[in-house]
């Protein structure tokens, strides 16, 4: 079995270490902005609320030479 080379580091993650060392409040920053939108705590009235408040998707949406009857 050949060996994998676990060393690698792309150039995009090296720049992107470079730039959180030179600048440790961007962690913070991060986990604020996902705090923000997406860690959400939900109830189950909201996921109950979110249910019901969808709308059936039309079939083929893109495609305008398509008319339902």
């Amino acid at each position: 079995m050949a060996d994998v080379n676990t060393s690698y580091v792309s150039d995009h993650t090296q720049w992107m270490n470079e730039q959180l060392e030179k600048n440790p409040a961007w962690v913070a920053d991060q986990k604020a902005g996902r705090a923000l939108w997406w860690d959400k705590k939900q109830t189950v009235e909201t996921t109950r609320r979110n249910a019901e408040s969808k709308v059936a998707q039309k079939p083929y949406p893109y495609d305008v030479n398509f008319y339902p009857e």
